[in-house]
């Protein structure tokens, strides 16, 4: 199941829920210090809501009280999904880092989309969502219960 998603097409016929579900390790890629920015709410939710998530961020040595990550090659444990909080032109690199640690999942954030990495992500075997909020999608998710 390789998903890109888009707006117009129905929440259930994506495979964000079984995404949600069965992948709880993530690496937040952009994880920021400052705790008004959305990279940081997000990396704070996922913990709060039953994701072992890491930082990785290559400016900073933690993440509130989480030790932070220069890369994904340095995380204690392999990322499931890889959730980026960067600029649509510096996906490629992570994309690549991610297919090399073995992660599953490329999830990119609002705003965020890129075709290109996309496509080589899916010819490696990795899920992608693109465009998409992790805590918004998982509250819709618990919502719908």
């Amino acid at each position: 199941m390789n998903v890109i998603l888009n707006p117009r097409v129905p929440f259930f016929a994506m495979g964000i829920p079984q995404i949600l579900t069965n992948f709880k390790i993530v690496a937040v890629v952009g994880a920021s210090r400052d705790p008004t920015k959305d990279s940081r709410t997000v990396f704070e939710y996922l913990l709060a809501h039953g994701f072992e998530a890491y930082p990785v961020n290559p400016n900073a040595d933690q993440i509130g009280d989480q030790k932070c990550y220069k890369s994904l090659s340095e995380l204690p444990k392999k990322p499931e999904i890889v959730d980026i909080f960067r600029p649509s032109a510096e996906v490629p690199p992570i994309v690549d880092e991610a297919i090399r640690v073995g992660a599953k999942v490329i999830w990119m954030q609002l705003g965020i989309i890129n075709e290109e990495a996309a496509a080589k992500a899916r010819k490696a075997g990795l899920e992608v969502v693109m465009d998409h909020c992790m805590r918004i999608e998982n509250e819709k998710m618990k919502n719908r219960k």
